[in-house]
């Protein structure tokens, strides 16, 4: 028995504006319930901003709006992933076509808005290369589609995805090995930018270890604490507030401590959430798998959560090694 329009998921969201910035280059959305025909997508994207990259603004917007329509039918065609070499198919599309697909669509919406929007040029004034258009609105992009069954997510450039898993456990899956230099990052006005994505693959085999939280956030969070320790502490904190408080508390408190975060880093700051309903009932038609390993040790403790995270405060590590059946690929 499947079962359909089951909210399995609870979205929080928020973005503030850079100090001194004269507009949010930030964009985010997200849509869907995490059942198997409604899937829950997120995504944030965070446009360059100078002023090479003047409508980077709507760069990001773009980039967030054609990730969801793309994602959104990538997680629906999941629903059957159950059937003999279906989830081998998805990977497969999920790490070579779909980024293909996202970078055409993004270069075809922002080609067309440059279109309709050409700069007033002298008449003898040469026009512009594709490529040399797409700068203008260049942006990153870190997005994710859940389903009862699967947790695809891709990103380009920089920015943050941290997920809490079942066990308490913190990753960040698509950290690269090297950080970016200074404010140079990868980009999807990049020439063959989708071979720049990087993608992290993780079949859900069993509803009790699906990911607790799942966080997307762009790099005014993170750049406000003095080393990646303290992000990592913030996001724990912020699973042990929403465990203790629920979504309604949180939430409230969520503006608040991105302004404070976007204070140190001077960025604009962006952040998407997704916390699992312990209570959603199993939904029948799972992929096909071993048997998953035995069950992990009990949750680690969360940071204090008697007063909100803390830029610019360290912590613990908190890293751990994701399932053999996960792949995070570039």
């Amino acid at each position: 028995m499947v079962t359909l329009g089951v909210r399995r998921w609870e979205t929080l969201r928020h973005s503030v504006q850079g100090v001194g910035k004269r507009q949010n280059q930030d964009w985010h959305d997200c849509q869907g319930s995490g059942s198997g025909t409604d899937p829950l997508v997120l995504a944030v994207a965070d446009g360059h901003g100078s002023a090479v990259h003047a409508r980077s603004a709507l760069g990001a917007r773009f980039a967030v709006d054609r990730f969801l329509v793309l994602a959104s039918a990538f997680g629906r065609a999941a629903h059957d992933c159950h059937e003999p070499g279906r989830l081998t198919r998805l990977m497969t599309y999920a790490r070579d076509d779909f980024p293909r697909a996202l970078v055409h669509e993004w270069r075809q919406e922002a080609l067309g808005h440059w279109d309709r929007n050409r700069p007033v040029v002298e008449e003898a004034a040469r026009e512009p290369r594709p490529e040399e258009k797409l700068v203008l609105y260049g942006t990153t992009l870190i997005g994710a589609v859940l389903t009862p069954w699967l947790f695809v997510a891709w990103q380009i450039g920089d920015g943050d995805l941290a997920v809490v898993e079942h066990d308490g456990t913190l990753t960040r899956p698509l950290a690269p090995a090297e950080e970016d230099l200074g404010d140079e990052t990868e980009s999807l006005c990049g020439r063959e930018a989708w071979r720049s994505m990087r993608m992290h693959w993780a079949p859900v085999f069993e509803q009790a270890r699906a990911p607790r939280l799942v966080v997307l956030s762009t790099d005014g969070l993170s750049k406000s604490f003095a080393s990646a320790d303290g992000y990592a502490e913030f996001v724990l904190g912020l699973a042990g507030r929403l465990a203790e408080e629920g979504g309604t508390g949180v939430r409230e408190s969520l503006p608040a401590w991105l302004a404070q975060a976007s204070r140190y880093s001077g960025d604009d700051t962006t952040l998407t959430a997704a916390v699992r309903h312990p209570e959603a009932p199993p939904e029948a038609s799972g992929p096909a798998a071993a048997p998953p390993p035995a069950e992990a040790s009990a949750p680690a403790p969360a940071a204090d959560t008697s007063a909100p995270p803390d830029p610019r405060t360290a912590a613990g590590p908190t890293g751990g090694d994701v399932d053999m059946e996960r792949k995070t690929e570039t």
